[in-house]
């Protein structure tokens, strides 16, 4: 674990698999409400869960101990499974620009090798996806719950040729794209 400037350790973002899924904790935030006899303390966990090959979700979970806002986190992740078209099944097929909130995303297909340059609460969900090149940018906040829902939206965005070809009745060589 290493030393931010402050001299406080960084959390770095735990993942484990199961059953073919990928579940990344991407942030843990405690909570104090200030009662007679002293603090009552809860937490609050952002989970990305996906299966590595264009399916992804999220999911925040709200309890009184760590592991069951984890539990919470992840059980809702798994309902909220999206699908995303990947090209190559390494990145991604155009520029995107996802906004919620005061956050905003900019998103770039990247060439292969270059690997997954995103910050935050961005890498995660790229991981979780199965997309190992891409480049990607943060502007506006830093406020992880308004990075991810900025990127999913983005991502839900996100249109193959294939699909593109489909919905202009036209065939894929004509859009100069390949499926």
């Amino acid at each position: 674990m290493s030393k931010s400037r402050r001299g406080v350790p960084e959390e770095r973002a735990e993942t484990w698999q199961s059953d073919d899924m990928i579940e990344r904790l991407v942030t843990i935030k405690r909570t104090a409400k200030v009662v007679k006899g002293g603090s009552r303390f809860s937490f609050s966990a952002i989970v990305v869960v996906g299966n590595g090959q264009g399916e992804v979700g999220y999911g925040l979970g709200k309890a009184k101990e760590v592991p069951e806002s984890i539990r919470k986190a992840t059980e809702k992740a798994r309902k909220s499974l999206i699908p995303v078209p990947i090209r190559d099944g390494r990145t991604l097929f155009h520029e995107i620009v996802g906004h919620y909130g005061a956050g905003s995303v900019v998103m770039r297909p990247a060439a292969e090798g270059t690997g997954i340059i995103a910050g935050g609460s961005m890498r995660p969900i790229f991981e979780a996806l199965g997309v190992r090149d891409v480049l990607a940018k943060s502007t506006g906040t830093s406020n992880p719950h308004n990075l991810i829902k900025a990127t999913f939206l983005a991502l839900q965005s996100i249109r193959s040729p294939k699909e593109v070809a489909e919905k202009r009745s036209l065939a894929i060589e004509a859009l100069g794209g390949k499926a």
